[in-house]
């Protein structure tokens, strides 16, 4: 944009600290209800929603006048390493988690601060936790902002004050360690998050919590890995129980509030290769599965495990609800239950909830599996069965022993990772950011798989692979938007680029916003994929888009930083660098 650098300007006046007599305005209790059916000009949520479907039907922002968005305000956000955080809004106030436990409550219209929270870690955190300042997002209920940190708590603010109101320990980071990369949701009344678990940590490390959103009172606790007697036990042949590391449940759920469900996924297991495990024939359970849990006492309702990794192909990214006609496609969508009746309306959770870039559309009452198409070129997944939904993998791709290589599509980054998807129940599309890329990934020795090194050692260690990544043969493109009909499987249309892409909304004015690891920022038409406005925050947009209103006017925000992405992607179009700084834009119509 020409006026850019003007606007930048005025905005980094705009954002100057606000003066000591700024107050938050009155606020509004937030209900379960609310968050069920939030107020169009709110964002209460990671995805806005429970069904996790990243849409606002705000349109005074559309297709015909979306040329004419200027930057109306930019702040710079706390320091840290990595930044991919979501701001939540609430009736004029935007609330944004910084890297490192920073939480900020600024006026959503000028930008100025209203108050800040900064949490208070141990010396020896990262000691312990490589990356402990990750924060993807908030919950907000009551009058209460609600967070996870990065020593292992779950705590709640006061909305109004930025006051600590409660504070509850869920594992000693020291013993059980974890990386809390991601905030909770509020489900009925309760605080209910996963966790990244450490192999350091062992098994009691690896679990998803429920705490009452008042009192910050643990109300139940539910393992992702089998406990010895348990349903899944033996589908870890061999293994002691204390050797079970690293299913983890990292990103955020959704929740169905009729069916009382909140929707899971989870992780790889360390090591990844199997073979170094004593078994490539095992399941591993909880691993790479999406798991259904009954909001109210934590159990599994149902599960299904979407791959048997071995290359560190992680599967909890997030879950769209959707109530649909499913009617795959055959000549789109590589594998359909034959049960299937074309047409019929069903509530499915649907998505890319792995690194490999296949969809799977499921039963999100009974966990039945539909359909499932891939996205990207992918080696691993060799066939699934329609009738079951079984899920065999390529037996080419297996290791069977210390220096094997195999060419592994995708890579750890996907494929799909957490940038996360959009639907529109306007055009019935997913939309889905995607790369295109491959690794040769190599099989190391078993004798330090269950030893835990300096950080030079302690990655080919938690998974046993070591890996060179590479953009996927046939394309100079490392990113892809996509966009696939929910109902038939179909690819409506796609848009192909240079650089990696990030996570997207969708909007009421038939808008599809986007970031990329370049810091291009841009609006497509979500019919076409044509780009209808586009600018360059200078850095990765690492954070998650969202849409909001103040007194009427429709903004759009979008946040830059670091992150393991996006560094890892840029390493794949050297010619391309873009700055790192951490930093929130909000754009309007003039």
């Amino acid at each position: 944009m020409k006026t850019l650098a003007r606007h930048l300007a005025v905005a980094f006046l705009l954002a100057a600290p606000a003066p000591a007599e700024a107050q938050t305005p009155a606020f509004a209790p937030v209900t379960d209800a609310m968050l069920q059916d939030p107020d169009p000009a709110d964002w209460l949520t990671w995805r806005r929603t429970p069904d996790t479907w990243g849409y606002s039907p705000l349109d005074r922002i559309d297709d015909a006048n979306v040329h004419r968005l200027q930057l109306v305000w930019a702040r710079g956000l706390g320091p840290g390493d990595v930044q991919e955080g979501t701001p939540l809004v609430r009736s004029g106030v935007l609330f944004m988690p910084s890297p490192d436990d920073l939480i900020q409550a600024i006026d959503a219209a000028s930008g100025d601060l209203i108050w800040e929270y900064r949490r208070e870690w141990p010396d020896d955190i990262r000691d312990f936790i490589r990356f402990p300042g990750i924060n993807r997002n908030l919950a907000i209920h009551d009058d209460l902002i609600i967070d996870t940190s990065g020593d292992g708590y779950v705590f709640a603010l006061d909305a109004s004050s930025g006051e600590l109101v409660w504070e509850t320990a869920v594992v000693d980071f020291r013993v059980n360690t974890v990386q809390q990369s991601s905030g909770p949701i509020i489900a009925d009344g309760k605080v209910i998050a996963g966790r990244n678990c450490y192999s350091e940590g062992g098994p009691e490390a690896c679990v998803i919590t429920a705490h009452d959103a008042r009192t910050g009172e643990e109300v139940w606790r539910t393992s992702t890995i089998p406990r010895p007697g348990e349903p899944g036990d033996e589908s870890w042949g061999d293994v002691p129980y204390e050797n079970r590391w690293h299913v983890g449940a990292w990103m955020i759920p959704s929740f169905d509030p009729e069916f009382g469900l909140v929707y899971f996924g989870t992780s790889v297991t360390s090591p990844a290769a199997k073979f170094l495990m004593g078994s490539n024939d095992d399941k591993y359970l909880y691993h790479n599965s999406t798991l259904a849990l009954d909001v109210d006492t934590g159990e599994i309702a149902w599960y299904y495990q979407h791959l048997v990794d071995h290359w560190d192909l992680d599967h909890p990214f997030e879950r769209m609800l959707i109530d649909t006609a499913v009617a795959p496609d055959a000549d789109a969508v590589s594998w359909i239950n034959p049960d299937i009746e074309p047409g019929e309306i069903r509530r499915v959770l649907t998505g890319i909830p792995g690194k490999t870039g296949v969809i799977y559309t499921l039963d999100r009452e009974t966990g039945e599996f539909l359909w499932a198409r891939p996205t990207v070129t992918q080696t691993v997944v060799d066939d699934i069965d329609g009738a079951t939904g079984e899920v065999r993998v390529n037996p080419e791709m297996l290791f069977t022993a210390p220096g094997q290589q195999r060419r592994v599509c995708p890579t750890v980054n996907g494929g799909k990772l957490w940038p996360a998807g959009a639907y529109s129940p306007v055009t019935g599309a997913m939309y889905f950011p995607l790369q295109n890329t491959c690794m040769d990934t190599t099989s190391l020795e078993p004798e330090p798989v269950f030893s835990f090194l300096d950080d030079g050692g302690r990655q080919a260690s938690r998974y046993g692979i070591r890996n060179e990544t590479m953009i996927a043969p046939g394309t100079d493109n490392l990113g892809t938007v996509l966009a696939v009909s929910v109902e038939t499987g179909e690819t409506l249309w796609r848009h192909d680029q240079r650089a990696g892409v990030t996570s997207l909304l969708a909007t009421g004015g038939n808008l599809l916003f986007g970031g990329d690891a370049n810091g291009r920022f841009r609006a497509m038409d979500p019919e076409t994929g044509a780009v209808l406005w586009e600018v360059n925050l200078g850095s990765a947009v690492t954070g998650y888009p969202i849409t909001f209103a103040v007194d009427g006017r429709q903004y759009v925000a979008a946040s830059t930083g670091a992150s393991l992405l996006t560094n890892g992607l840029n390493r794949l179009t050297p010619e391309l660098s873009p700055g790192q700084a951490n930093n929130l834009f909000v754009f309007a119509l003039p």
